[in-house]
């Protein structure tokens, strides 16, 4: 379906894409990964269209529609169910179209083109995406003026999985979710009919839809079978592999070299030597296996200090007297908590973390915390605030205004910022960077509690996993709010659900967490269908119900062609495996060239390993049914 050949790309000069080459059939899930500034979002640009390449070839079929999500958030006066309904264009128009319409044979065309893409169940499809992104039936009847720019780019996201594109481009998708709208997300991408590229650097997300991974990797695109996990164990076997080739090259080399120098000028070994002067130069040199530097980061050791270090007793907290977001809270934290917030946005995790943090006094009861207790606080918002013309130096001297600056360069050395670094205007980091230097500035005092609100945020995988090595390795408490379900499973021992108006632990792991998530939300789809039976008008039950049965159709209509794709696909593949086995039971394969015969077994293994992605993708698909037409 996609086809990028031989791509160049030149940022001032400098080569982003140098031949890079890779191929896409339709139907599959990528996941587009690589470090910080390697050219992921600008090869996406390149894709759909907004940008032109230097040489080579993008071409993909006329008729595929292409989707990203819009750069400008949608700010206008029309609710956000209108804004989703309007981005179905087609649908738009023949509804207007039909609305001054007089000519009858029209008229029926456009509502047999209007019932071919289901836009009576349109509607439904919009509120299910809305919801799922945290928009209950309330919000979504609000203009979208009224909200926030993080949750107007949701809105924008739902716009674009409602138009369902041929070909879907998503870059970074979860950065404006919470860990609620992240698995539902996860699970709506698991059964998208369409093509989708995916760009993250969220571990379980790469892992948990991707079937395929291209990586970005000095200029070149290499596409790599299976989720993040397997990539990076193929890679790293790669290289491995890569690495004792060189050295067995190496050393072959120096016994050749050795052969030479000695004989080179001996009468009766010097044809000998010159032969290997020859094999000298037709060897191809191995390119050496070198990592790029890897971003490593450690937070400074607390002192100890007694427990508890800090606890709320019958405390409440918010920004209307008469208003409070949290209530009777009574809670605890000690030196070797890690804990991690759950909730959905607006149910008052960052309320509750500018409460422990002293930025929100509260509104009744208590907050005790030890007299010699420092807290560290992280909000992706104080990126914002950064001044964009001084230096990490310069900041590191405004927080710290008695210490030397050996002193000042050891804290941002913690943090990977080396001595040219310390010397970049802050305007010039990227967002990885941005945020390591706010890490540095808010464990200046070393801590005994650190409080991080959405830490990952322009932290590409290597820097999260470096965050996670620091937070384990880290002497105090640290309570985290994170959308990142890889770096909660890896550093929280404790989770603490905000609901209600309230924070209570939660009994269980993240994995119990989500199947609460998925029940809550098949019971809120029942109710909702419940309800709407019940306010149907008594002589209209009969029709109700075939619009309800309809709508139902509708819903998972992309399920049962995903899972029919999926069928499909394993009948063509399983006929090449026969074929192929065929051939392999010949006796006389055996006796011929060695290069056929390894090509056929190549091909054999992906034909396998085709077939198993194919079943797992038919079974998600159809279990994904099986739910939804038992929702209803």
């Amino acid at each position: 379906m996609l086809h990028i050949n031989d791509l160049i790309y030149r940022i001032a000069g400098r080569p982003l894409f140098d031949s890079a080459t890779v191929a896409i059939n339709k139907g599959e899930r990528v996941g587009l990964i690589g470090r910080n500034g390697s050219g992921k979002t600008t090869l996406l640009r390149l894709i759909g269209g907004e940008l032109q390449a230097d040489g080579g070839s993008i071409s993909l079929p006329r008729t595929q529609r292409i989707g990203r999500v819009a750069q400008e958030a949608p700010s206008g006066p029309e609710s956000l169910l209108e804004t989703v309904l309007a981005a179905d264009s087609e649908r738009t128009a023949l509804l207007a179209e039909a609305v001054d319409c007089d000519d009858p044979a029209r008229i029926a065309e456009l509502h047999e083109r209007l019932a071919t893409i289901g836009a009576d169940s349109a509607p439904a499809r919009a509120a299910r995406i809305l919801a799922g992104l945290g928009f209950d039936e309330p919000a979504q009847g609000r203009p979208c003026a009224e909200l926030s720019g993080g949750w107007r780019m949701r809105v924008a996201l739902a716009s674009l999985l409602f138009a369902a594109p041929d070909l879907l481009l998503l870059d970074e998708p979860t950065n404006h979710l919470d860990l609620e709208a992240t698995l539902w997300l996860e699970g709506f991408l698991n059964t998208y009919p369409g093509t989708l590229i995916l760009v993250s650097h969220d571990r379980d997300l790469l892992n948990r839809v991707p079937r395929k991974i291209v990586h970005v990797e000095e200029g070149k695109l290499v596409l790599y079978a299976g989720n993040y996990d397997r990539f990076e164990r193929t890679r790293r076997e790669r290289m491995e592999r890569q690495s004792a080739m060189q050295t067995r090259q190496l050393a072959q080399r120096r016994h050749i070299q050795s052969f030479v120098d000695r004989f080179r000028y001996k009468a009766s070994k010097a044809r000998q030597a010159q032969s290997r002067i020859k094999a000298l130069a037709r060897m191809e040199p191995i390119v050496s296996v070198v990592e790029k530097h890897t971003v490593a980061f450690t937070f400074p050791e607390p002192g100890p200090l007694s427990p508890p270090l800090l606890t709320l007793d019958r405390a409440s907290a918010g920004y209307q007297a008469d208003a409070p977001v949290l209530r009777d809270l009574d809670l605890r934290i000690d030196m070797d908590d890690q804990i991690a917030l759950l909730g959905a946005n607006g149910n008052g995790k960052s309320t509750l973390m500018r409460l422990l943090a002293g930025r929100l006094a509260p509104q009744a009861g208590r907050l005790v915390k030890s007299g010699k207790l420092r807290i560290g606080y992280f909000s992706q918002d104080q990126a914002e605030e950064l001044d964009l013309e001084a230096t990490p130096l310069q900041l590191m001297a405004r927080a710290l205004p008695l210490e030397p600056e050996t002193r000042l360069r050891s804290q941002l050395a913690r943090f990977g910022f080396n001595h040219g670094h310390v010397e970049t205007r802050v305007g010039d980091l990227s967002g990885g960077e941005k945020a390591r230097l706010l890490f540095a500035i808010m464990t200046r005092e070393a801590p005994q509690i650190l409080l991080l609100d959405e830490p990952t945020n322009h932290l590409d995988v290597d820097s999260r996993e470096a965050l996670v090595q620091a937070i384990n390795g880290f002497e105090g408490a640290v309570v985290l709010v994170s959308h990142d379900s890889h770096l909660i499973e890896l550093t929280a021992d404790r989770l603490w659900l905000v609901a209600d108006g309230t924070v209570a632990p939660f009994d269980g792991d993240l994995e119990d967490y989500r199947r609460v998530l998925k029940e809550q939300r098949r019971a809120e789809r029942t109710k909702t269908r419940s309800d709407s039976s019940k306010e149907a008008p008594a002589g209209g039950h009969r029709k109700e119900r075939r619009r309800a049965a309809a709508q139902a159709r509708a819903e998972v209509a992309h399920l049962r062609r995903a899972a029919g794709q999926a069928e499909s696909r394993i009948e063509k593949l399983t006929k090449e495996k026969m074929v192929l086995e065929a051939k392999l039971a010949d006796p006389e394969i055996y006796q011929g060239s060695t290069a056929k015969l390894m090509a056929l077994q190549v091909k054999f293994g992906e034909i396998k390993r085709a077939i198993a992605e194919a079943e797992e993708a038919w079974l998600q698909a159809q279990a994904a049914t099986e739910t939804d037409t038992a929702d209803t």
